[in-house]
């Protein structure tokens, strides 16, 4: 019979093949983290935030609790788990995996004004970050768990696009700062300053805010666009890629290892944890 620890455990780790209790809690806070967040939208309404003030925070105090709740439990039975099996240094590398650091964020914005003294513009924004709740729905999703593998097997072509990328703003700050600097200082005033108009044209949003008046000006602008459409259509390329190899790995055959009776893929996945 499982310990009380054990059982704490299976409840709130999410499997799409779990009993009915935890469905049961896995629907509420999925339910609970969707309202949380449609509040903090109601909430920057004048009439609505204004009017229903109190029963906004009530229910953000009996949010903060379940999630405190939820987070201490998660913290106290996460020892279950082989890979965090030490009392200490295991709840310590718990602490600082990212559905973990969400949890924190989730409720951090209520506690810090207790702790520290803030302004009021400080206040609202983090009220603000209360929307970050949002991603603790990516625990019980395995579409986000999808999304989370294939970053990983990506993320060395993803890190050479975004050196790319850096490369080539600054080259196209530089240049256009040498070119129009002369006859709109106002408006390019130094590298950093026209690396705004650099990173607007690259990524062909082009606000119109700041344009170059020079032929030559105008000729760097075209062919930096240019170069912008290929540059940031590679990440989409990556990650389509990195979506269909997933996909095409779920498909397949499963292969059972001849020694120890494990998928070959769920002994990758050990390895890389």
């Amino acid at each position: 019979m499982p310990t009380l620890k054990e059982s704490v455990y299976d409840i709130l780790d999410y499997d799409p093949e779990c009993g009915l209790v935890e469905k049961i809690v896995t629907i509420g806070l999925i339910i609970l983290i969707i309202t949380n967040v449609i509040a903090v939208i109601l909430q920057t309404e004048p009439g609505i935030g204004t009017e229903y003030a109190t029963f906004f925070n009530v229910f953000e105090v009996f949010s903060v609790g379940i999630f405190t709740i939820e987070y201490l439990l998660r913290l106290w039975s996460i020892t279950v788990d082989l890979r965090y099996r030490e009392p200490v240094r295991g709840r310590l590398r718990f602490m600082v995996t990212p559905f973990a650091l969400i949890d924190v964020l989730a409720v951090l914005p209520f506690y810090v004004p207790f702790f520290l003294p803030v302004d009021l513009r400080t206040l609202r924004l983090f009220r603000l970050l209360r929307v970050l709740r949002l991603f603790k729905t990516g625990r019980y999703s395995q579409a986000f768990d999808i999304f989370i593998r294939v970053f990983r097997n990506k993320q060395a072509e993803l890190l050479v696009t975004v050196a790319v990328a850096l490369v080539l703003l600054i080259i196209s700050s530089s240049l256009m700062y040498s070119v129009e600097h002369d006859v709109q200082p106002d408006k390019f005033p130094s590298i950093i300053g026209t690396m705004w108009w650099a990173m607007a044209t690259l990524t062909t949003i082009g606000y119109g805010d700041v344009t170059p008046i020079t032929p030559l000006g105008k000729l760097l602008s075209g062919c930096i666009a240019v170069l912008g459409i290929a540059l940031f259509g590679l990440p989409a390329g990556i990650f389509a890629s990195g979506f269909m190899e997933e996909i095409q790995r779920k498909t397949q055959h499963p292969v059972i290892c001849p020694h120890c009776g494990k998928l070959i893929d769920e002994q990758n996945r050990e390895r890389e944890t």
